[in-house]
């Protein structure tokens, strides 16, 4: 492979000859090819944000010439577009602050200035990565900075409306659902009636909650630290570049991002990206029980509760014909566990900040963002093939009812709950309906049976309180 050679504060090194990057990042390859993990793609678009928006501030203050503020405007938008994806090729596991993907990104912009004027790759001419790219910047305010935008986008677009889509399916089976009467069940096992159409209402009701829940965390990560350079001082930034450069953020990103009041906290902490995290384990632990509900009410189909039939998307046995298995909820609860794991690393990263940094922003936002993607997918996909086909079992939820003891519940107003267990239990003994069985006992008519005994009276309260 062909190379030419570049050069930083620690001298020479080659570069491949057609790479953007130049000798921070070829640096960083050779001392942190570890893994298969590269950072985030997302953090390649809030970066080129991030940078654009500098540059416009930049130049507002006269800093930085419009020339050189124009050409880092064009070679930002290349990158949002994806047209050099390919010359961000850094590893997860490397500095704890990202500087090495800081000056990727810096290099990348300087390089593809060099090219589109004319001169050498690595002449640093007209934009030099540091002194131009990175003007009034440092990775300690950068770097947490793409992150929040990175998440907080991540989080608007794609999973909001991922997680708004399902809620959405679900609620209309709930109320496609709401007339099937099936028995209720608490500790696994028999409880008092419900609709179907009631049990997805509480699925519904999970959904919401989480959907606040991560609006909230979105906003939290509004604020940035950018214009904070190194440690949250500002040095080397004038009084109105922060301002500036997250109003311009704010107007690339339709997200009303600001420049943070107390830089030193978003420095020494990224508690809001720690939040969000837990946020997204608690929506992975919502997802984990509706899936698991949904494959128990399935299973059988004769063996088993039976009450829902799954779509049917392929074989599910290479011994077993015919044999098919719930396999969108298995993937759904696999990958919510993987989101539960990452939210420890999340948290254990979050916590370890040692005075004016933390050095464990690359583990954090790609513990993030695979979470976010995993859940995005996820959702897309359950919702996809298998909510939307799912069909009630209708004939077989009536018959369980019918033979359900739960019915005897109702009888408790009438004749005492002694008296209603004695129903129960005789019933279960002689292999009796609760009807026949109350009957045999004495200790109501059919008619009176009949009248309280209707599991449609049992869906909403249904006492009358004496008068007076």
């Amino acid at each position: 492979m062909a190379h030419r050679t570049e050069t930083d504060g620690l001298g020479p090194i080659d570069v491949p000859q057609d790479a953007l990057w130049g000798a921070q990042t070829q640096r960083s390859l050779r001392y942190f090819s570890i893994g298969r993990e590269l950072i985030p793609h997302e953090m390649i678009e809030a970066y080129a944000i991030l940078k654009r928006a500098c540059a416009t501030a930049n130049a507002a203050s006269g800093r930085l010439t419009v020339e050189r503020a124009d050409l880092i405007t064009r070679i930002c938008d290349e990158i949002m577009s994806g047209m050099h994806d390919r010359m961000f090729p850094l590893h997860v596991w490397m500095t704890g602050s990202g500087t090495q993907f800081n000056m990727n990104v810096n290099e990348v912009i300087a390089n593809r200035a060099s090219q589109i004027t004319g001169h050498p790759l690595g002449s640093k001419n007209p934009l030099h990565p540091n002194d131009h790219v990175n003007m009034a910047q440092s990775t300690n305010d950068t770097f947490p900075s793409a992150m929040y935008i990175a998440s907080a986008l991540a989080t608007h677009r794609r999973l909001l409306p991922a997680l708004q889509r399902i809620r959405n399916a679900i609620a209309q089976k709930a109320a496609k659902w709401a007339h099937i009467v099936k028995v209720g069940r608490t500790h696994l096992q028999d409880a008092v009636p419900i609709t179907l159409g009631q049990e997805w209402e509480g699925y519904v009701g999970m959904l919401d909650e989480n959907i606040q829940r991560l609006e909230q965390a979105r906003d939290g990560l509004l604020p940035l630290a950018l214009g904070g350079t190194a440690l949250g001082t500002g040095v080397n930034t004038d009084p109105q570049f922060a301002t500036r450069a997250c109003a311009e953020i704010a107007r690339l990103t339709s997200l009303n991002f600001t420049s943070g009041e107390n830089k030193f906290a978003l420095h020494g902490a990224h508690d809001a990206l720690v939040h969000l995290s837990g946020c997204l384990r608690t929506l992975a632990g919502s997802l984990f029980k509706i899936a698991n509900d949904i494959r128990l009410l399935a299973c059988g189909p004769r063996a088993g509760l039976g009450e829902l039939n799954l779509p049917i998307n392929e074989p599910g046995s290479s011994i077993m014909p015919g044999k098919i298995n719930p396999t969108q909820a298995e993937a759904l609860t696999m990958l919510c566990l993987q989101v539960m794991g990452n939210d420890v690393v999340v948290g254990m990263g979050g916590a370890s900040g040692m005075l004016d940094m933390n050095a464990y922003k690359p583990l954090m936002i790609q513990n993030i963002m695979q979470s976010l993607t995993l859940l995005h997918d996820g959702m897309e996909n359950f919702r996809s093939f298998l909510i939307e086909g799912t069909t009630a079992h209708e004939e077989h939820i009536r018959q369980q009812l019918d033979h359900s003891l739960v019915l005897v519940t109702a009888l408790s107003p009438s004749i005492g709950y002694d008296k209603a267990s004695q129903v129960a239990h005789h019933a279960v003994k002689n292999g009796l309906s609760p009807r026949q069985s109350a009957l045999d006992l004495g200790f109501m008519t059919g008619e009176e049976y009949d009248k309280v005994a209707d599991p449609t009276l049992m869906l909403q309260p249904n006492i009358t309180p004496p008068k007076g």
